[in-house]
This record gives C-alpha cells, sequence and structure tokens, in this order.
C-alpha cells in the first residue's frame, strides 16, 4: 500500500531513534522513497550516514548545505511528502510543534506540510502523563495531525509505564491501514458545518450560544485525513482549520443557510455539526439599542431550517447526518430528528453527559442510524468522536 509514496521521517533526539533503521528499511521494502530529516540531538543517537545508506537519499540536518551555500528548502519538502512522519517525537519537539517554533530545519518544513502528519511520541511516562505534554499532544491533534498511541513497558529510564515509542512494525500497520482507508475517500466531497451562529439584535448585540466549533473543525479534518475534499462551513470561532481545507465564513443562520445549500448539490457527503439558532430578532436595530426601563422586548421569528431543507433536496446517493443535542427524552427526540429531516444517521449529544457538549474537548456521543442501530460510545477526545463518525460514513458508504 505504500509503494510509490513519498515518506518524510523526522527523527528527534531520544534514545527511540535507534529504531529509526528499522523505519527507513520497512518502507523502502514497501517500495516507499524515503527523505529523512534530523535534528542535532538525533544524531547522538543514530547515525545520519546509516540513515543515508538505507533510504539512498542525504539525510537533511540544517538548512543550508555544508560548504556547498545551498538552501535545503523546507517549503519544497514539504510539497514533496505524501506523509510526514516525526518518530520519535520528543516532548521537546512536539511543544515546539503545537506553539509554531521552528528553529530546526524539521520544525519548519513541518510547519510547510501539506500532508497527513503523524507524531510517535516518545519519553518517560512522567514527561509523557505532565499537563503540558497532554495538552500539546491535544492542540496537535486540534491542528488536524494524527497522533500514534505509545507503547506501556519498560523505559530507557528503567522504570515501567506510558511513553515507550511503537516498534517499527506497528508503526508501519497504521500507515497502511490509514492509507487504505484514505483511498476509501479519495475525491470525494464532502461538507461539514460547524460552530455557532450570531444572530443580530443591534450593531453590538446578538443571540448566540456556547458553541466553540471544535467538534465540527475535528469532523473536516478527519475526512480531509481520509482524502476526502472537504468544505467547511464554519460560525463565528476562534478554531483553526488544516490548509487543505476550504473554509467558508457565516455570522448568521440566514447566511449559513444560503451558503449550506448553495454548496449542498455538489457533495457526496454532509456533516452538519453547527450549532444554529432556531429564533433570530424579527427587526434589527440599526444603532445600539440604549438601555432604559427595567425590561426589553424583543420579538423573534422562526429561523430556516437548514437540516430539512438538505433532507429535501438529498438525492440517493448522497450521505447526510445530523446532530442532536437534548437534555429529555434523548434517543426518543433524536429519532424523531432522524426521521423528520430524512437523514442517514444522527449523532446524539445529551448535556446530562460529564465532559459533553458545548466548551469541552471531549465529547459523548450516541450514534442511531436510519435502519434503528444504536451505537453508544464512551467520552473521548472530540478527534477520536470525529474518527467514530467517519468510520461510521465509510461503513455505510462500503456496506
Amino acid at each position: 500500500m505504500l509503494k510509490g509514496k513519498k515518506i518524510l521521517l523526522g527523527v528527534t533526539g531520544s534514545i527511540a531513534a535507534f529504531k529509526a533503521p528499522a523505519l527507513v528499511r520497512l518502507f523502502v521494502k514497501q517500495g516507499a522513497e524515503v527523505k529523512v530529516l534530523m535534528t542535532d540531538e538525533a544524531k547522538h543517537f543514530v547515525s545520519p550516514l546509516t540513515l543515508s545508506t538505507l533510504s539512498k537519499n542525504a539525510v537533511i540536518s540544517t538548512f543550508v548545505k555544508t560548504n556547498e551555500g545551498v538552501w535545503n528548502s523546507h517549503v519544497e519538502l514539504g510539497l514533496w511528502a505524501d506523509i510526514f512522519l516525526i518518530a520519535p517525537a520528543t516532548a521537546n519537539t512536539i511543544g515546539k510543534m503545537a506553539h509554531g517554533i521552528c528553529d530546526n530545519i524539521l520544525l519548519a518544513t513541518y510547519l510547510s506540510a501539506k500532508c497527513n502528519v503523524y507524531v510517535a511520541p516518545a519519553m518517560d511516562a512522567d514527561m509523557f502523563a505532565h499537563p503540558s505534554t497532554q495538552n500539546n499532544l491535544q492542540m496537535l491533534r486540534d491542528f488536524g495531525n494524527i497522533i500514534l498511541p505509545v507503547g506501556d513497558g519498560e523505559l530507557a529510564s528503567g522504570l515501567s509505564g506510558e511513553g515507550r515509542m511503537l516498534e517499527p512494525e506497528e508503526i508501519l500497520e497504521l500507515l497502511i491501514h490509514t492509507t487504505q482507508a484514505t483511498e476509501k475517500l479519495k475525491g470525494k466531497k464532502v461538507l461539514v458545518t460547524a460552530g455557532p451562529t450570531h444572530e443580530s439584535i443591534d450593531p453590538v448585540r446578538f443571540i448566540g450560544n456556547h458553541s466553540s466549533g471544535r467538534m465540527g473543525f475535528a469532523i473536516a479534518e478527519e475526512f480531509a485525513r481520509h482524502g476526502a475534499q472537504v468544505t467547511l462551513i464554519s460560525g463565528p470561532t476562534e478554531m483553526h482549520q488544516s490548509n487543505n481545507i476550504k473554509r467558508i465564513d457565516v455570522t448568521s443562520a440566514e447566511e449559513m443557510y444560503e451558503k449550506t445549500v448553495k454548496q449542498f448539490d455538489k457533495t457526496d457527503i454532509a456533516v452538519m455539526s453547527a450549532a444554529v439558532a432556531d429564533y433570530a430578532p424579527e427587526k434589527v436595530s440599526i444603532t445600539k439599542i440604549k438601555k432604559s426601563g427595567n425590561e426589553l422586548h424583543l420579538k423573534l421569528k422562526k429561523t430556516k431550517d437548514i437540516l430539512a431543507e438538505l433532507g429535501r433536496m438529498k438525492n440517493k446517493k448522497q450521505l447526510l447526518i445530523g446532530f442532536a443535542l437534548e437534555t429529555d427524552n434523548e434517543v426518543e427526540n433524536a429519532v424523531k430528528k432522524l426521521n423528520a429531516k430524512n437523514l442517514d444517521f444522527i449523532v446524539l449529544n445529551s448535556l446530562k453527559s460529564k465532559g459533553a457538549g458545548f466548551a469541552h474537548q471531549t465529547n459523548k456521543i450516541t450514534i442511531i442510524d436510519k435502519k434503528g442501530n444504536k451505537t453508544d460510545y464512551k467520552l473521548k477526545s472530540k478527534s477520536e468522536v470525529a474518527q467514530d463518525i467517519v468510520h461510521k460514513v465509510i461503513s455505510m458508504m462500503h456496506a
């Protein structure tokens, strides 16, 4: 599955760097073309000559080729690669990646990469468990990177616990699995909505909700990782998307309706995860409403139902997925929405579930499909929830 793939291997200063030659050999045997980037610290653990010999390409560790005055272009390297694997990835490198620091060519190339980026952490158990490391890893997930799991066992310190880099064979298996999944969505056009809408009262005030957009952005990133062409329509949010995702910004429910309906006819898969306002002020003041009296009465009008309109428009080849955020009679209300809006499946969130819903980095969902199949998932990070949702889409497409 990796034949003809261009793989960029980034090696950082961990004792686990001794596994890098085995990784290069496995990739070359698969028929991939491999180039290696190294930090200076990595050279203490593995020889550049070894990696150069195995990859049949010069190892790159500086911005300028020594004594030649020739620039090693991190931009060209980022565009060249089909897969960028950083293995091992130390806590130091992970922290720099999370915060946009690029003081070596490996990190500069990471910031220029347009391909899937895989990160294989390697560090001692306490370092891996530290909140700063876990926060940095979550930031990388939110940016669209794929964080490989760590092994649990004996570590270089002599301690035992989580933090050991996966074995080369395990990493190869994960890359092949992801490549296979990518082929299943290659060329598919996906539409995702995310975030809240803001319904203006006057020039400075609006009606809104607490949606951060994190769930929708995670879904968009997961589809993109699987090779889909993703269009993301987002309400007001501070979230950021990968460069390979087309983003359309909107503010109000009316704007989201217009943009979504316009995009839907050229879409294969649509996931409507935005928290769209059900009502908006009937009249918007062109000037700031001054405070006077003890009460302010606002007359609201119902907004257009985006999901219902898409359900009406949907053809047999399209998949339409909706979300339901409920507080009472969760499953019953979700099933009603599933049937009324002509959905293929619905993702149910309950505000009664601790750690789920708005303003959390985690979510707990139930997926109910049009055949009545109901699957409950445990509390997970929103990037992992996105994986479950996309896997469900893939299984329905190939059923």
